[in-house]
């Protein structure tokens, strides 16, 4: 039976829990605060799901999904990794995760920057750039005619393929965008993130302003009502990840 770990248990991680479980997966969760802390959402996830500690969800199998705030990339277990692909999640956000000045001067990609503290593990850059809601939306059978593509980058081929494969078990097809230096065509703000799995963009940017707006001058933000999602085939995302200018943090509206 195949097992698949997580590193990192938030909405992100506990939705491609949910999708891997339906397509057959054991899964092992793992958060910065202890197994004790996953016990409602292993129960909620079922008999297939057990919490663990990092380093035992890194060891559970070949492939490891890793969604974690940035700031905390140093705590993953380098070494338990140490010959793991492991799927990268993270996005950075400066007013969340502190200044980086690499990623500030776009020298390095937030991928380019986790992959250093896990050398021994390989990284490909996958399920960062949509929302949990739209991956439980968007998630469709191998051949269906909606079926939604995302972006995914790496260094290594092997790994790439190893990640189109499982992507595609959890309910997506793949769009290659490169190397771990080019992955910053899906990173946030770009033209492939978020908004193209959207039913209502305009909306979302709103959102985003009014967010950006709350946030600068300690306001509540108003409550947004989550979009539908709409599919995204893989000729687009092609078109959009080609396109794609880089946001560094003093560009983007939310930093």
């Amino acid at each position: 039976m195949a097992t698949l770990g997580f590193i990192g248990a938030g909405a992100i991680g506990t939705t491609l829990a949910r999708l891997a479980i339906a397509a057959d997966f054991d899964v092992v969760l793992a958060n910065s605060r202890g197994p004790q802390t996953l016990a409602a959402t292993v129960e909620r996830l079922g008999a297939r799901a057990r919490a663990a500690t990092p380093e035992e969800a890194a060891l559970a199998d070949d492939q490891v999904v890793v969604s974690i705030p940035l700031a905390a990339y140093r705590q993953l277990p380098a070494a338990a990794l140490e010959g793991k692909v492991v799927l990268d999640a993270s996005n950075y956000y400066a007013s969340r995760d502190g200044h980086l000045p690499a990623l500030d001067a776009g020298e390095l990609t937030t991928s380019e920057l986790v992959q250093q503290h896990l050398g021994g593990a390989t990284l490909v850059k996958a399920f960062n750039n949509l929302s949990a809601h739209h991956i439980t939306a968007l998630a469709r059978p191998a051949g269906a005619a909606d079926r939604t593509a995302l972006p995914i980058a790496g260094d290594d081929p092997q790994a790439k393929a190893a990640a189109d494969e499982l992507i595609s078990r959890l309910g997506f097809d793949t769009v290659d965008a490169g190397p771990l230096a080019e992955s910053w065509r899906f990173e946030p703000e770009t033209d492939a993130y978020t908004a193209p799995y959207c039913a209502d963009p305009d909306a979302l940017w709103a959102a985003w302003t009014q967010l950006a707006e709350a946030l600068r001058t300690g306001t509540p933000p108003q409550a947004y009502a989550p979009d539908p999602g709409a599919p995204l085939p893989a000729d687009r995302l092609r078109t959009l990840l080609a396109g794609a200018s880089r946001k560094l943090t003093a560009d983007r509206v939310i930093a």
